[in-house]
């Protein structure tokens, strides 16, 4: 079953898949109001709300109504400077956007996830974004999507040496361990809010780039 969202959130538009999910959803005409809090300023557009600053000092302030609610945050503990500090982006921060969604009415909330996503992993990524997945999942929402990517392609404006060097070999490695170009994953993204359903669906990396065609 399909249906047509007309009021969006999302977290993270200025990341390398959000920019991308943004750029797709103000083109798209159908939606109403998209809300995206983010840290520097966006170009303006009629149908953008964006508030400025960061991101868990904004939550408390966005203002409903809600559809659906995209998530994708994320960092490195490199960038992040710690564990403690990437599981506050990549737990914290994501599981509290969900949080304020479901307050303004969001039915649906999608999530960048990662392949191999693990409660029990014994890799501390991993093993985040499992934890992640199951806190979610106590939310108790009517729908809830995680996207699981492989290794996310594109041009960013920070270069990570340990993503240049496997880029080449993600396109040789077969099913849901295949690289998926950022825009394809957007384009996934936006089918994916697009269908109803209830419950919790988890979505693959080679699921999402067959959606993302």
């Amino acid at each position: 079953m399909h249906l047509t969202p007309q009021n969006i959130l999302i977290a993270g538009a200025t990341g390398l898949t959000g920019e991308h999910l943004l750029d797709r959803l103000l083109n798209e005409p159908t939606l109403c109001r998209i809300l995206a809090p983010t840290r520097r300023p966006l170009s303006p557009h009629p149908r953008l709300e964006n508030p400025i600053g960061e991101l868990n000092e904004l939550l408390p302030s966005l203002t409903g109504p809600l559809d659906v609610a995209f998530c994708c945050l994320g960092t490195t503990i490199k960038k992040a400077g710690s564990q403690e500090a990437f599981r506050t982006v990549d737990y914290d921060l994501a599981l509290a956007v969900g949080q304020r969604a479901r307050e303004l009415g969001a039915r649906h909330y999608i999530v960048i996830s990662a392949i191999g996503a693990d409660p029990s992993s014994s890799f501390f990524y991993n093993r985040v974004k499992g934890e992640l997945e199951e806190a979610l999942k106590s939310q108790n929402w009517p729908q809830l999507t995680l996207a699981r990517p492989s290794l996310l392609l594109g041009p960013r404006p920070e270069q990570r040496l340990s993503e240049q060097l496997a880029a080449p070999l993600s396109h040789l490695l077969p099913g849901k361990w295949h690289g998926i170009e950022a825009c394809v994953l957007a384009r996934a993204l936006w089918r994916l809010a697009l269908e109803e359903q209830d419950g919790t669906r988890v979505v693959e990396s080679d699921e999402l780039r067959k959606l993302g065609r």
